[in-house]
């Protein structure tokens, strides 16, 4: 299975990229980790936002690859602990599909992408800056791989 990271936003911090890239490594081919960037829209001071939301989720729709079962990153979501993520990541990949996760800009998601997601995963009622987002999300798919196949990265 291939989990495809769907994210608004490009040239990130170094930490941000190293962060990503250090679990996205560790992954192995059975579960393996790919991001695909989208450029965020015009953010300024007489930006139109909905214009730019709608514009991102476009763009975040036509990056999913064909077949994948897709799950958005919404504060709205449920909150999984890592047993449940891992409960999860093991019927994903018994599902037969590839797994796409749609992490949104500072707004969030577009309705279209809400509405085409199969679930919603809330990472915490906290508020995130996106770009942790990504490093959060790879490393907790790889914590909750390594609890699937015993491995000892993760301690409960």
């Amino acid at each position: 299975m291939k989990i495809h990271i769907i994210s608004v936003g490009n040239r990130m911090p170094r930490w941000v990229t190293e962060g990503y890239e250090e679990y996205a490594r560790r992954m192995p081919a059975e579960c393996g980790l790919k991001l695909v960037e989208i450029n965020p829209g015009h953010r300024g001071k007489n930006a139109d936002m909905q214009r730019t939301l709608h514009d991102e989720g476009e763009r975040m729709l036509k990056a999913i690859p064909k077949g994948c079962q897709v799950i958005a990153l919404d504060v709205q979501g449920s909150s999984w602990g890592t047993e449940k993520l891992s409960q999860k990541l093991g019927a994903w990949m018994g599902d037969g599909r590839d797994l796409a996760l749609l992490v949104g800009g500072p707004e969030g998601l577009a309705p279209d992408c809400l509405a085409r997601a199969e679930g919603r995963w809330s990472l915490s009622p906290l508020t995130m800056p996106h770009p942790l987002v990504r490093v959060v999300v790879a490393e907790q798919i790889y914590r909750a791989w390594s609890l699937l196949r015993n491995h000892p990265y993760h301690r409960a």
